[in-house]
């Protein structure tokens, strides 16, 4: 009889076991799911992820149909969210739980993100390093941990129309640029048409102009946080000769957003263009024969100017309900035949060593060796609109060194 009691108590005990509503099966990735999955089969999982459109998109989009061929139970879903837009819209979404599971950021955010618990540290962290470009690695650590998974690489370079300028004429120094420039406008049938342009409110270009004699912003490791370096007697040198450019731009800075100069040179209707790799698709789509060089030289320097190095990464995200498979598809992003789609797609360079076929790849890569990560500390996130707004006052004829003061103040005021 007592036999009989514990026998009944035991199946009584399993059965509450069974169909209590506070146990989940743990599925077999090791990632817990929202709810249980039946015995003897595994969650199905969606990542949803947010990147930009006009390319990146449509990697994310085979980039999931391969994944999932490989995991049949992940399906990718892809949310438009722009590259310059994530990093605070995760901060929004995030803790509201509507936001993705990974997501694509420009590297100097990394911080910022860091900082407010937004994302998550590589898996494997080891096994990536020794895959990657080492600036991409630089790019995507912060206090000596990685963050994420490289995209790509890129920096910008100056982009050439080849029917508006020969491969002779191509300015190795800002001199020359000068002197290309006037003698372009005084030659027969180039009336409406323009020599050369550039975006002069935008400090991910105008940085090129404080780096002469090797000065860098936040100093030689992008670390300092007391001292931007934008108001030193190099950058105020530098700047000099960027507002002097005026005399073979005369158009105020309104006037050179990047939009119309991207537009101008897609037109056929300038010569020279400061740009990056993001626009070699649109601008041989409209049919230039476009050539890539590196950015001339600053006064008294003998190599190009040192300009931005970006590295695009996908970032897991710290509010992920499926981390692990969300790490393991970041690394799949960065697998050569995903690096060598992504570069075939989007015309950009990959965040490894490897050969993409692209013809205009070896410009870029030449800028690269001069360029220089863009800091990723969190007084970055003041950089921007202090630096646009002090280009664009300088560009439009204002006291440089009043301007790079009060710029170097906004970024490192507390």
């Amino acid at each position: 009889m007592m036999t009989m009691m514990k026998k009944a108590l035991l199946c009584a005990f399993l059965s509450a076991l069974l169909v209590f509503p506070g146990c989940t099966k743990k599925t077999e990735s090791g990632a817990a799911g929202n709810a249980a999955a039946p015995v003897g089969q595994v969650e199905n999982i969606v990542l949803t992820v947010w990147e930009s459109t006009n390319g990146p998109d449509e990697f994310i989009k085979q980039a999931g149909e391969a994944y999932t061929k490989l995991h049949p139970n992940v399906t990718i879903k892809f949310v438009n969210v722009e590259l310059g837009d994530s990093h605070t819209q995760i901060a929004l979404d995030g803790p509201a739980g509507v936001g993705p599971d990974l997501f694509a950021g420009p590297h100097d955010t990394l911080g910022e993100l860091v900082t407010n618990g937004h994302i998550l540290p590589t898996a494997n962290p080891g096994v990536l390093a020794s895959q990657i470009l080492g600036a991409c690695l630089t790019a995507t650590t912060y206090g000596g941990i990685q963050y994420g998974y490289p995209l790509s690489a890129e920096t910008y370079a100056l982009m050439y129309n080849k029917k508006l300028i020969s491969e002779n004429e191509i300015p190795k120094t800002w001199d020359d640029m000068i002197t290309f420039a006037k003698n372009f406008n005084q030659t027969a049938g180039t009336s409406g048409k323009r020599p050369f342009v550039m975006d002069v409110g935008n400090a991910y270009y105008t940085i090129l102009f404080t780096t002469g004699r090797g000065n860098r912003l936040f100093g030689a490791g992008g670390t300092d946080t007391a001292n931007t370096n934008l108001n030193t007697s190099a950058a105020v040198s530098g700047m000099q000769f960027f507002q002097s450019l005026r005399q073979i731009l005369n158009v105020p800075s309104g006037d050179l957003n990047t939009s119309v100069c991207d537009g101008a040179f897609s037109a056929g209707n300038v010569a020279i263009h400061i740009s990056g790799p993001w626009n070699v698709k649109p601008f041989t789509e409209a049919g230039i024969d476009l050539g890539i060089a590196p950015v001339p030289s600053l006064p008294g320097e003998s190599t190009p100017a040192a300009t931005f190095s970006g590295t695009r990464v996908m970032f897991v995200s710290a509010y992920s309900n499926h981390p692990e498979e969300a790490n393991d598809f970041g690394a799949f992003l960065v697998t050569p035949e995903m690096q060598q789609l992504r570069a075939n797609i989007t015309n950009t360079l990959p965040a490894i060593d490897t050969p993409t076929g692209n013809p205009y790849a070896q410009g870029f890569i030449d800028q690269l060796n001069y360029a220089f990560p863009m800091p990723s500390i969190p007084p970055m996130a003041k950089f921007w609109d202090a630096m646009n707004s002090a280009s664009a006052n300088i560009w439009n004829g204002a006291n440089i060194k009043q301007e790079l003061d009060a710029c170097n103040a906004a970024i490192v005021a507390r």
